[in-house]
Order: C-alpha cells, then structure tokens, then sequence
C-alpha cells in the first residue's frame, strides 16, 4: 500500500559565497546521490518488502464518491478479511451489524469466495510491483534536497517524464503524463511519499481501457509502523477520464490507514474472521470516528 540532507546543503552553498570555501562546495556537490541509482534502490527495497510475510491488522478509514466507510482489517497468508464497523463515522446500526457478521460467517463457511478474492489481491499486486520496478527508467529524476518525512530525513525527488522510457503495456503508459515529487527515506531507503499530476491526457489500461483526463492527482504516503516495517498509511486519488472511451469515469477517493498491529505469520483467513467477531473493540473504533 520516503527524505533530507538539506540543511548541511544549504550552509555549504553560504560558505561558498567565500573563495577560501568555494572547495567544500565542490564536495557537497559531489556528495548529491544519483537520483535515479536512489529510486532504483528503493525500488528494489520495495519489491522485497512485498515479498515479506509480515501481516498485520490495521484501521481503515475511507472516504469515496462522498460516502465515508471505517473498517477492521486483518491480512492473512489466505489474503485480507475486512469488517465494516461504521458508516459515515457512526457505528452501524443493529441491522447492518447483524448483515455484517452474516456476511463474515458466509465468507468463513465457503473458502472458495475468500480464494477466489485472494486470487485477485495477488493479480492486483503483481501489477502494482511491476509498475514500481518501472519507476527507476520511466522518469527523469532530479535532486531537490533534503524533507522531513515521518520516520527522519528523506530525499527529495522531482521527476517529468522520459521521453525515451517505452511503456511495455497499456498499464505502464500513464507514466508519459505524469510528472511530481519523490521522497525516499535517507535511512531505510523506502518510498515515503509519491505525488503526482497528469500533466497530459493518457491512455491506461488496467483491468480496463480507457483514458485519464489531464489536470489529475495521486498521492500515495508511506511509513514505518514498527520494527522496519513500512505501510501506505494514506491515499488520494482525483481522477477524471473515460472508460471505453465513452463511460465517464471519476475517482474521488481519500484512505487514511492506522492502528497497525501484527498478526501471526501463520494466521488463516478463518481464524482472522473469529479475531474480528469476537473483538469489541471495533465497536469502540467506531464510537471514536462518530464523536
């Protein structure tokens, strides 16, 4: 679901305003990494990381087509089983809470629903990891400093496309009209924060054709909720375009994920729906979202 060594810059840049100095600036000129061997690393760090068996079970607040939904989730080596606990930051009412824990109790009485959505996340994540691995050679990088991010120093980035990059797939093709900021944390060498604006209107073609409209944002953050642990802890989407070439299409969408806590390695998707049945406190996350 990333940045900083700013400060000593810029000090280095005032003494070189001075000739006896001029030669430490030389150095901290030098010492700027190679921002596309920078994203390359990180990349690879991120493709390990989605490689890992590390579940966890976390908070998910969503807000989309101006409906606002807070739900458990628990990842599992069976894939994620998710309960809804309120809606439109009130907890559900005794009827859609009795739909809820029917529709758990299905899921956990037919594997074949919960293998068959497993079956999908993978697809969904193999996409994803291939569109990382593009990252390194589908932009143009230039290094901007040195951030702040939520676990230290982070470098930051700033990318327009490659007009050399050749999109090997449909998917791929929406980086020819994207251009923004990357930040990469110093430490860890993880992406921290993506931000990106469509500069041109762009074909895609993920799970369906179509075309995204210029003027478009995303916005992808991540941290480390523990022990070198990294997470998207938030997401925002604005999104025009047309699927088909005729449907309108419009992604509005804003998910804030918290409260991350691990679960065994070794956890089913069975004993994941009974950890979210039988847990209270998701009526209690529920009463926080309302007040």
């Amino acid at each position: 679901m990333i940045l900083r060594p700013c400060r000593l810059f810029s000090l280095t840049i005032l003494a070189a305003l001075t000739v006896a100095d001029f030669a430490a600036f030389a150095q901290s000129d030098a010492a700027t990494p190679d921002p596309v061997a920078l994203v390359r690393r990180a990349a690879e760090n991120e493709l390990k990381a989605s490689n890992g068996n590390h579940p966890y079970r976390y908070q998910l607040h969503k807000i989309d087509d101006n409906k606002i939904t807070t739900k458990q989730i628990v990842e599992t080596k069976d894939g994620d089983v998710a309960r809804l606990v309120a809606v439109n930051d009130k907890p559900l009412d005794p009827q859609a809470q009795q739909a809820e824990i029917g529709r758990l109790n299905n899921l956990a009485a037919h594997p074949e629903l919960q293998a068959h959505r497993h079956k999908k996340e993978k697809e969904d994540s193999e996409r994803a990891n291939e569109m990382i691995r593009l990252l390194p050679d589908a932009f143009l990088y230039k290094h901007a400093g040195m951030v702040d991010g939520p676990n230290g120093p982070c470098h930051r980035l700033t990318f327009e496309p490659n007009p050399n990059f050749s999109p090997p797939d449909r998917e791929a093709q929406v980086y020819h009209g994207m251009a923004g900021e990357l930040w990469i944390d110093k430490g860890q060498e993880r992406m921290v924060k993506l931000e990106a604006h469509l500069i041109a209107d762009v074909d895609f073609g993920w799970g369906i054709l179509g075309r995204l409209y210029k003027g478009g944002n995303i916005l992808v953050e991540q941290a480390d909720v523990g022990d070198r642990h990294w997470e998207t802890i938030h997401l925002k989407l604005s999104l025009t375009g047309k699927a088909l070439m005729i449907k309108p299409l419009s992604f509005q969408t804003t998910e804030d994920a918290s409260h991350f806590e691990p679960v065994p390695p070794e956890m089913g998707y069975q004993n994941a729906i009974k950890m979210l049945l039988n847990d209270n406190s998701t009526a209690q996350v529920a009463e926080r979202h309302g007040r």
